[in-house]
């Protein structure tokens, strides 16, 4: 199992154009997911775990992941410095930002990537090995593309991976099951968010 004391909690893409209601790339289920994602974060915070934010990001010149995202092309879709307005907030929100309901504090860290792994190209991994971290709590969306990419790349870097089954999310249900169920056969642990909170305050009471 992961060592909670020496973990972190990973929260992949829960941005706004993810998230919001008629996102170019929303995920329903992530809108949904986030009273219990901030319940975790929460925990995680009192627990003083580092808390680590990832961003998916779109520059103006087209790249290849364009040809798998056409809502990059058609929309801006997670564009550096564009604003949209979205269905369920008021005002414009900057597409790429992270939703207002889990809004990182200012000593969490936001890693931003134009790929779906978290690790490529990225400072993660240094950010990790800063903090001491040999377990990954990982959340977010979407499940078989930027957190798939994301926990085998962690899993070939020596990372024990929790994925908390209920809150990371994806448009389609068969490929979310498939991947936890392949996740949990050949590269971590799987569990539900009650018991990932029960264990971080089970901790903390014995602290």
């Amino acid at each position: 199992m992961i060592d909670i004391e020496k973990a972190a909690l990973l929260v992949i893409d829960l941005q706004n154009d993810f998230v919001r209601q008629g996102a170019p790339m929303e995920v329903e289920d992530a809108r949904k997911s986030l009273p219990t994602v901030k319940q975790l974060i929460e925990a995680a915070r009192i627990k003083s775990l580092p808390i680590i934010f990832t961003k998916f990001m779109t520059g103006p010149r087209k790249t290849l992941i364009w040809n798998w995202s056409p809502q990059i092309e058609k929309f801006g879709a997670c564009r550096r410095g564009f604003e949209r307005t979205y269905v369920d907030v008021s005002g414009s929100r900057l597409c790429s930002d992270i939703v207002d309901e889990i809004t990182p504090n200012p000593h969490d860290y936001v890693i931003e990537k134009y790929g779906y792994s978290a690790f490529k190209d990225t400072n993660l991994n240094s950010v990790l090995l800063s903090e001491g971290i040999s377990s990954l709590i990982i959340i977010g969306t979407v499940t078989q593309i930027c957190v798939a990419d994301t926990v085998h790349d962690a899993f070939s870097l020596g990372y024990r991976v929790l994925v908390v089954s209920d809150l990371v999310t994806s448009f389609d249900p068969e490929l979310q099951d498939a991947f936890i169920k392949n996740f949990s056969m050949k590269f971590g642990w799987v569990e539900k968010s009650r018991e990932v909170i029960n264990s971080i305050k089970k901790i903390q009471r014995e602290n």
